[in-house]
């Protein structure tokens, strides 16, 4: 692909590292920015700068916030001896859209998955531990998706925290084995949680 300036070329390549952009559709991108008035990207680009430099991680279940504990974990109408483990903010996301669920939430930061170098150092898997044992945790529900890395993980989580006095669910299988929750309707994804089946099952008949 040819560019008659190199400043154009630039924020082409730029845009086109954002997933699912590929260089075609960053350049009608960029070509639709430039039409626009220099107030309209100006805006744009203070917002994710902002969001870059400001945004917080919860300090409780490390969500995405604007302050220190998020709007979720801070919410007393929410049942707070529920949790419901998920991958990242995207399936809290699809999960909240369902309005089937009312507990909290912790965020992994990703899955255990040893082809590319990810074990469970590097995800938030100790706090999770942590928060069972010295928690008032009545239920974890494992909402990971189905496939090899997340049933490794939840395996995982189910071997440091079994001699605890708490059950251990996982959601129900009509989420498609292999797919990522964030791609399921709602009215599967919030039946799978209402439907969730003991998370020993999930692997003792397999």
């Amino acid at each position: 692909m040819e560019f008659s300036s190199k400043l154009l070329e630039k924020a082409v390549y730029e845009m086109s590292q954002l997933p699912g952009i590929g260089k075609r559709t960053a350049l009608r991108l960029v070509l639709h920015l430039l039409k626009q008035p220099k107030e309209q990207t100006g805006l744009l680009s203070q917002a994710l700068l902002n969001m870059r430099e400001e945004i917080k991680f919860c300090q409780s279940c490390h969500n995405i916030s604007d302050v220190a504990i998020c709007e979720i974990c801070s919410n007393q109408n929410r049942d707070h001896q529920l949790i419901c483990v998920v991958e990242d903010i995207r399936d809290v996301m699809a999960i909240e859209n369902t309005g089937q669920f009312r507990g909290i939430y912790h965020v992994l930061g990703g899955k255990i998955s040893p082809i590319d170098g990810i074990g469970p150092s590097q995800l938030n898997i100790p706090t999770l531990v942590e928060k069972v044992k010295t928690g008032n945790i009545r239920e974890l529900i494992f909402a990971l998706s189905s496939t090899m890395e997340g049933d490794t993980t939840n395996f995982y989580i189910y071997r440091q925290i079994k001699e605890c006095d708490i059950v251990t669910s996982t959601i129900a299988r009509g989420i498609s084995v292999g797919d990522e929750l964030e791609y399921a309707d709602e009215v599967t994804l919030g039946r799978s949680i209402l439907h969730r089946v003991p998370f020993e099952n999930s692997f003792k008949n397999t």
